[in-house]
């Protein structure tokens, strides 16, 4: 089954049971899913859904960042709410220790030897990693690595 024919289930599912917010968090990413369809005249597959998701649960990120900061802590609660229904749709996190290994490896591949090689490395990982890992902590461990 594919993932946006999931998420429509998921929402069908969300209505029968009445459940408003988790319907209006999937009528969300539906209508970004639809709009990105429209926007490029393509049909997503399962990697550009997940593109989708990853976006969104950025969004979702910085405006708890921002409505805690804010005190909101009632915006930023239906926020995380939101974060949880968009993060089931992701496939599965790859650990830390795996994160490491393929930041090794990308290092190793393209012959990085300092901070200014950051694009080749990130280059090889963004494909690999996408929707697996957070790519700003991707980020931070391939600076490290090149600056150590």
């Amino acid at each position: 089954m594919s993932l946006k024919i999931r998420i429509s289930d998921d929402m069908k599912s969300a209505m029968k049971a009445k459940d408003a917010p988790r319907l209006g968090a999937l009528r969300l990413l539906l209508a970004a899913i639809k709009q990105k369809e429209v926007d490029e005249r393509i049909e997503l597959t399962d990697a550009d859904v997940a593109a989708v998701v990853e976006k969104l649960l950025k969004q979702r990120r910085d405006s708890i960042t921002q409505y805690e900061a804010a005190g909101r802590e009632d915006l930023a609660a239906a926020e995380r709410f939101e974060a949880e229904v968009l993060t089931a749709y992701l496939p599965a996190q790859l650990s830390a220790t795996e994160i490491q290994a393929a930041v090794a490896a990308a290092v190793a591949a393209s012959g990085a030897a300092g901070p200014a090689d950051m694009g080749k490395v990130m280059a090889i990982l963004k494909p690999q990693l996408a929707g697996k890992a957070d790519m700003g902590e991707v980020s931070r461990q391939v600076k490290a690595a090149l600056a150590g």
